[in-house]
């Protein structure tokens, strides 16, 4: 059985995390199977938006701890290469041209939280928990913080990274680590919903470059930042759809993206 399935229907790619046994933990098969699918994903020329989601109770256990257990008899090089994996995924996800939606049916722990934290957009039923929950076990939550603090802030970040604790979906909401829960009977209507209106209603060139935008320009000094973004401006009005969205806009003319 594949660990990962992909497919397609009407310009969405969808992930589907198969390893409901082990309450889809991850371990290096899993981090590369996603890893290559996000990087299918990337290229397919068929799916404009990417939903991820997954089968079974949970969304995410985290990692998986018998492989955990394993990385314990592996070198300083060997668990780099292990971390950079993760980090590599971690990215992808991030940093990929194209939206990606969490459609998250269960909890999603640790390494699992990652993954939701990653994504552009997070739907969840109102019963998911979430939480990083590494230091419990004496673990850190190195990677996911990169991003953590970039999404919800320092003070937040600290609050959930350095307890360990569980929150419920209604407190993820509030606090911008997903977007807002929606309950089991029509979550997977509500994903197939926003994913359409992003594919009908948007520029997939202007999507990829807006979230490049919000990459870059973190980080940077206001001054700098803004002579970045002036560019980016620049860059996106010689578009092909720009002038397809402006031509359409004074014609009056419905365009479809």
């Amino acid at each position: 059985m594949a660990l990962i399935d992909y497919s397609t229907k009407d310009r969405v790619g969808y992930i589907t995390i198969n390893r409901p046994e082990k309450r889809n933990a991850l371990n290096q098969e899993m981090v590369d199977a996603l890893s290559d699918s996000f990087s299918k994903a990337a290229a397919d020329k068929d799916a404009k938006v990417i939903v991820l989601r997954a089968m079974g109770e949970a969304f995410c256990a985290g990692a998986d701890l018998a492989y955990l257990q394993q990385l314990q008899a592996f070198t300083f090089e060997e668990n780099l290469t292990d971390s950079r994996n993760l980090m590599a995924l971690y990215k992808k996800v991030y940093t990929l041209p194209k939206v990606v939606i969490a459609q998250v049916e269960g909890h999603a722990l640790a390494g699992g939280s990652g993954l939701v934290t990653v994504c552009d957009f997070v739907l969840a039923v109102p019963e998911a928990k979430f939480g990083y929950t590494e230091v419990r076990i004496g673990f850190v939550p190195a990677i996911v913080s990169a991003f953590l603090i970039r999404k919800i802030g320092e003070g937040k970040a600290r609050d959930l990274l350095l307890s360990g604790r569980l929150i419920t979906a209604d407190e993820a909401v509030q606090i911008g680590m997903i977007s807002r829960t929606v309950g089991k009977s029509n979550i997977a209507g509500e994903v197939d919903s926003l994913a359409q209106q992003l594919v009908t209603s948007a520029s997939a060139q202007s999507l990829a470059a807006t979230k490049m935008l919000i990459d870059q320009v973190q980080g940077r000094p206001l001054t700098e930042a803004l002579d970045f973004a002036a560019q980016e401006n620049v860059k996106a009005r010689s578009t092909d759809d720009c002038k397809a969205g402006i031509d359409a806009f004074l014609n009056k003319r419905d365009l479809k993206w």
